[in-house]
């Protein structure tokens, strides 16, 4: 890395860090001048969190109410990502298929996911159900839509190549269509990703007995505000470390590639 790389790395970390002081410097400022039950200090939220970690609270410390959410995400993203992923594909490839497919994905995915909240608590209850359809309807969409531009926008004469030297439909689905639509699919995959721990945590407010949005709605009943922004403080923290791993994931792809 030359010194011209080098310099602009450092001045987008120095940039990066007085963005985040001056944050949180305007938040104690805030807090200062209200009530503390109504916007505490980042010392206090801070101090709450490292609380929550050992302590419980609305019946499990903030690992365990991760641990039951984290359970639920990757359940309804894994159904999001091995259904949406071939459809869209499909979708994209098939002329037939996408005059039958396209009106129905299209008059569905419009639909918000908490929309679907009313429908998970009447055939689910509480249980993993109920959250694992929200988390579906949040992360379905991006998968399908970005699996069918990337097979929609093939060339057409790696196709046609791959045929001339006799290769069948499903190799060309295999050594021309999968590895050309990847980059779009793995897009599709960070929104997806994004979409789905957002739902999860809107389905968590209503139709759950445990998890972080739990937790919160708990607090927020006992008027513990502090509890209420480090749950939000954490789901923050996991949504970044998600698309991180993705991030990184992909990155390792393409330089093996």
């Amino acid at each position: 890395m030359g010194e011209a790389g080098l310099t602009g790395h450092v001045r987008r970390y120095v940039l990066s860090a007085a963005g985040l002081c001056a944050f949180f410097a305007a938040w104690a400022s805030a807090s200062s001048f209200s009530q503390q039950t109504l916007l505490p200090g980042p010392t206090e939220v801070v101090r709450v969190f490292i609380l929550l970690l050992f302590e419980p609270f609305a019946g499990s410390t903030l690992l365990k109410h991760f641990a039951s959410s984290l359970l639920r995400f990757f359940g309804g993203f894994s159904l999001a990502v091995f259904i949406g992923v071939p459809l869209g594909l499909c979708a994209g490839w098939s002329r037939k298929f996408d005059v039958v497919f396209t009106p129905l994905f299209e008059s569905v995915r419009f639909i918000s996911p908490i929309a679907w909240v009313a429908f998970a608590a009447l055939w689910f209850g509480t249980g993993i159900g109920g959250p694992l359809l929200i988390i579906f309807a949040g992360a379905f969409p991006p998968c399908v839509i970005n699996a069918y531009r990337g097979a929609r926008f093939v060339d057409e004469r790696f196709v046609e190549a791959a045929r001339t030297l006799g290769a069948g439909r499903i190799r060309v689905v295999f050594q021309v269509l999968l590895p050309a639509s990847f980059p779009s699919i793995v897009a599709g995959l960070r929104v997806a990703a994004g979409m789905g721990w957002q739902s999860l945590v809107g389905a968590e407010l209503i139709v759950a007995s445990s998890g972080i949005g739990y937790l919160m709605v708990q607090a927020q009943g006992g008027v513990k505000t502090a509890i209420v922004m480090a749950g939000m403080a954490a789901i923050g923290l996991v949504g970044f470390l998600l698309d991180l791993t993705l991030r990184r994931a992909e990155r390792m792809f393409f330089a093996r590639n």
